[in-house]
């Protein structure tokens, strides 16, 4: 009967070293046990195998994870690259393998699996007033709805299904390559656990059939371009009468002929005539809300000049209060002029000073100044 040495001592290491210790205390055995330093010893080889074999355990989180907790039994029957084994069965290493690691492979008892319905994705326009407002309206969507003949379970009323014998109900059969274990759905029930002998005619064995569904949408204040809004449970239905999916409807706000948008703020561009800009005045918006938005101009305004009205911008989704609305003002100059506004107009010219534009004075006499 072979002595199984720890491994921990064979390296001259407590159980709680780091790697760096374990991995000095192999170095320095190494090179002390090396056959080319050895003469060729018999015992020196032996030793270096067995602490290089310690070391190739230890260095490996998942072997030593293994070997701390079952030692070296968590290496027998093939479990760290030694010969395959059947989909059914793995041996006591599968055992080990699943108590370590299990959490990371779903375990052994899951149960029923995971066939819940797909998610569904459905676009929807609206207009800017809209998302200002909010809006109640409803949609027609064709999805995978629960069978009404067998309510799901797939089988003709009267009957049942039977666990699937090949992966014991588990819905997925495992193989092992070396060490690692290989999930894959069970090819005979297809990942249900449940073999249906007599499937139900309109169905044929899903559970599930196409029909027409009218659902309602509220559509809060506030939403933007691709804001989501969840239904659970819309979706297409589960197989079997397993869960359904979710019905996610996707929101894209048209082009506004005024307003554009950023977040909560709005944005307008406003032509203005050369006189108001120059006497100041007052002009009107139209606002989403219905109200009009009186906007107030100062004398001798500047083309391109933004103007900010605080509240008067998209309303906050989900919250209180509303963005801001920002006016730029473009002065547009008059393309026909009648005889009395030209005479009007030349007499202006004929008072100016040059202090009515001081950027167009200073720039003329800029150029005059080089030009020397």
């Amino acid at each position: 009967m072979t002595t199984e040495v720890d491994y921990y001592e064979l390296l001259g290491c407590e159980r709680g070293a780091d790697d760096a210790t374990i991995k000095s205390a192999y170095r320095k055995l190494a090179m002390k046990y090396h056959p080319d330093k050895n003469g060729g010893c018999k015992d020196s080889e032996a030793k270096f195998k067995a602490v290089s074999e310690a070391y190739d355990c230890l260095k490996d989180p998942q072997k030593r994870a293994a070997y701390d907790r079952f030692g070296h039994a968590a290496f027998k029957n093939g479990g760290m690259g030694g010969g395959g084994a059947g989909a059914a069965d793995f041996g006591a290493f599968s055992d080990i393998f699943e108590s370590v690691f299990g959490e990371f492979m779903g375990g052994r008892g899951g149960g029923r699996p995971n066939l819940r319905g797909a998610d569904l994705r459905y676009d929807m326009e609206i207009s800017l007033e809209e998302a200002f407002h909010g809006k109640t309206t409803e949609i027609t969507v064709d999805v995978s709805g629960t069978c009404d003949s067998c309510g799901g379970t797939g089988a003709t009323p009267g009957t049942q299904a039977k666990g699937c014998g090949h992966c014991h109900g588990h819905g997925k059969v495992r193989a092992q390559q070396g060490f690692f274990m290989v999930e894959r759905t069970c090819p005979m029930c297809h990942g249900a656990g449940e073999v249906i002998a007599d499937p139900c005619r309109d169905c044929r064995g899903e559970g599930r059939t196409d029909k027409t569904k009218t659902l309602k949408i509220n559509v809060p204040p506030g939403v933007d371009e691709g804001t989501r809004i969840r239904l659970q449970g819309e979706g297409e239905a589960g197989a079997r009468g397993a869960p359904a999916g979710d019905l996610y409807i996707f929101l894209h706000v048209s082009k506004h002929p005024i307003f554009e948008r950023q977040g909560t703020t709005l944005f307008a561009r406003a032509p203005i005539s050369f006189t108001t800009a120059a006497l100041g005045g007052e002009i009107e918006l139209p606002g989403l809300d219905g109200d009009m938005i009186p906007i107030k101009i100062a004398p001798g305004t500047q083309p391109g000049r933004e103007l900010r009205q605080r509240g008067s911008g998209m309303p906050v989704l989900q919250g209180r209060g509303r963005g801001d609305l920002v006016v730029r003002l473009e002065v547009e100059m008059p393309s026909k002029l009648t005889a009395r506004q030209r005479e009007l107009l030349e007499e202006f010219r004929a008072t100016e000073t040059g202090e009515e534009c001081p950027e167009a004075t200073g720039f003329f006499a800029k150029i005059k100044a080089a030009l020397g």
